[in-house]
């Protein structure tokens, strides 16, 4: 039995935790970025257009929530969390 074969014997549930637990072990963005651009498709595909729209608007939400992390009261709240990151992890 080859490896593929294997993987087809598994749920779809499972096959998502498992890519999903290696993307993130990898720091995968990429891999999870087209998780997030394939939902709305996958929706619609579904019949379910509402969510997909929805889909797309939470994701724009969430990324642009992202980008604004560093303005403002936003990044003023948000201190403490990066001082500690780059405490951690900085050289």
């Amino acid at each position: 039995m080859t490896r593929r074969d294997e993987l087809e014997t598994l749920s779809s549930s499972e096959l998502h935790d498992r890519a999903v637990r290696l993307a993130v072990r990898h720091l995968d963005i990429g891999f999870l970025w087209e998780i997030l651009r394939e939902l709305p498709a996958s929706e619609a595909a579904r019949g379910r257009t509402d969510i997909a729209a929805a889909d797309i608007t939470q994701v724009s939400a969430m990324i642009s929530d992202a980008l604004a992390s560093g303005e403002g009261e936003i990044a003023d709240s948000l201190r403490p969390l990066y001082l500690d990151y780059l405490e951690k992890h900085a050289g």
